[in-house]
């Protein structure tokens, strides 16, 4: 039986793509130990899956509410994201090599995580790219000014990796592309969504998206008959960006009175500190843990923060959305979405007002016919690309 490790860090969104990934490799004969911050036990533990706890036991809602915090720049979210997960992976490199210890292959998420400790103990990698802007285009002519830029950008982009290397006693790398895999890169976007560029290495494969259909999921009273009641409703899904360190009220009021105004029913996902005294109109109602898998399908369309999980349920399960990017990998994601017509254009957090919300509302409405025939005609597509299958045929032609 063949024994692999996966590390990842962050929210559930960059805990579950890794989930679908491990389940399906169980299927096939691996043995596998997925490394999270301890937080995540019970999600990885429930799905069957070996867990290993990597780093301190956080609070990740309340440090995804303070790396979010007041910054509109969406550039400087993403860095404070990127500071957050490159600080705890440093801090964590003796775990994760004695993890990775007696391993026959190390899948290396979007973040890197076993990369080096991988490298020291000669094991092989396979990566994982959630972002498609972050493989080079290897294949491309590269003029004096792209090597130069190029160079600068990737230098940065390796600091935190040279860290731990140096630790291990290895000479730094120019390039964070030094300690990816050579043979495999593995995409979990669909091909019906992302184009593959021309000028990536042939290693760079789109599988399609990661998921599985959840158990059937049995609604509580309250919820099915609020679905049952009226006509669908739109369905609010920040996910980590609804996180609270402390009640947001005029933030969910921004909502609510937009849906009031436009007279949309409303299911309302998060924002847990402030429900807990807070009154919302008969014609909505908030809900906690409920499985994408059976809520999106429940709805009218969708308003989310475009997170890569998230995203991909809209596509999957085959609903329009109206996206409200937070920080930069959600507004490339919140792209994607409206390049293919199945969402509006995004809707910046930073211009988030009740009346920016309902002119997204009105827009959606007014396209919506097309958007939902689009995105319920993407979904038949995915569907037949097998994503998560793909990824473990392409792992298993490497390890067998």
């Amino acid at each position: 039986m063949k024994k692999t490790a996966i590390f990842t860090m962050g929210t559930r969104g960059d805990v579950q793509p890794y989930i679908f990934l491990s389940k399906e490799l169980m299927k096939n004969g691996y043995e596998v130990t997925l490394g999270s911050h301890p937080c995540w036990r019970k999600l990885i533990e429930e799905a069957g899956i070996h867990f290993a706890p990597i780093g301190p036991d956080i609070d990740i809602e309340k440090e995804a509410a303070a790396i979010r915090g007041k910054v509109s720049n969406p550039v400087l979210s993403m860095l404070k994201t990127m500071n957050f997960v490159f600080r705890i992976i440093q801090e964590s490199t003796t775990e994760i090599y004695e993890v990775c210890k007696g391993q026959d292959i190390i899948i290396v998420s979007h973040s890197q995580m076993g990369a080096v400790e991988a490298g020291v103990l000669g094991i092989p990698t396979v990566n994982v790219t959630l972002q498609t802007e972050m493989i080079g285009e290897k294949l491309r002519p590269q003029t004096f000014k792209d090597k130069v830029v190029g160079g600068i950008i990737a230098k940065q982009v390796a600091k935190p990796y040279n860290k731990i290397r140096r630790v291990y006693g290895l000479k730094p790398v120019k390039s964070a592309d030094e300690i990816m895999s050579e043979r495999l890169n593995l995409i979990p976007i669909s091909r019906y969504v992302v184009k593959r560029n021309p000028y990536w290495e042939e290693k760079n494969v789109l599988t399609g998206y990661w998921y599985d259909e959840e158990t059937e999921f049995v609604p509580d009273e309250k919820l099915r008959d609020f679905i049952a009641s009226g006509d669908k409703p739109v369905i609010l899904a920040l996910g980590a960006m609804s996180f609270e360190d402390k009640s947001e009220k005029e933030k969910l009021d921004m909502f609510v009175n937009a849906f009031k105004k436009t007279g949309c029913r409303a299911i309302i996902q998060g924002f847990q500190k402030t429900m807990q005294d807070y009154v919302l109109p008969e014609n909505m109602m908030a809900c906690g843990n409920v499985p994408h898998s059976w809520l999106f399908r429940q709805g009218k369309f969708v308003i989310h923060h475009c997170g890569f999980g998230t995203s991909a349920a809209t596509l999957v399960y085959g609903i329009p959305s109206i996206p409200v990017p937070h920080v930069l990998d959600q507004m490339g994601f919140a792209t994607q979405l409206n390049h293919v017509n199945v969402a509006t254009k995004p809707l910046k957090a930073k211009d988030l007002s009740e009346e920016t919300i309902i002119a997204k509302i009105n827009e959606i409405n007014d396209d919506y016919d097309v958007m939902k025939k689009n995105v319920e005609m993407i979904s038949e597509k995915i569907k037949t690309e097998g994503g998560v299958v793909e990824a473990v045929r392409l792992i298993k032609e490497l390890t067998t």
